[in-house]
């Protein structure tokens, strides 16, 4: 990482793992990296607002989906960098990586309630799939906050 990029700090964060009723999870194209890469709903922290909130928040914002109950709030905090090519250009330059809490969550509504063609739209296309694919489908530099992820939400549907 560039000297000048070391000190900067991580972006506090929130991502939601969210299942439907066959426990499978959401997950969502980037506009911004139309590659064959898909990733959970995840979004920043506002200043005074508290993780979940946020989470919620973040979740109507990017998905429109309102109908979900918490299941748990994943223990750990997990932290990412941004790759080299992305340093200095997203989140205005501000941060090097960030620093995430996971919730998971039930949807209880319908397929068609889901949109993501939203007043700032982030997504292209999404779907549900397994959860053994979360981490086949995610762009390489969050490969492991969503391997620990995956790790949780089995331990949790299991207990």
């Amino acid at each position: 990482m560039e000297a000048k990029f070391k000190n900067l700090p991580l972006r506090n964060g929130v991502g939601i793992i969210v299942l439907n009723k066959d426990n499978k999870v959401f997950v969502a194209k980037r506009i911004d990296n139309p590659k064959n890469f898909w990733q959970m709903p995840q979004g920043g922290v506002d200043d005074g607002e508290d993780f979940l909130n946020a989470a919620f928040r973040e979740l109507e914002e990017e998905t429109s989906i309102k109908k979900v109950r918490l299941i748990k709030e994943i223990d750990e905090v997990t932290t990412y960098l941004l790759p080299k090519h992305l340093l200095g250009v997203i989140w205005k330059g501000k941060y090097k990586g960030q620093k995430q809490k996971w919730f998971l969550m039930k949807y209880f509504g319908n397929d068609n309630e889901i949109n993501i063609n939203t007043k700032k739209p982030e997504f292209l296309d999404w779907k549900w799939i397994d959860i053994e694919h979360m981490t086949d489908v995610v762009v390489d530099f969050k490969l492991e906050v969503y391997k620990k992820i995956q790790k949780k939400v089995r331990a949790i549907l299991i207990d």
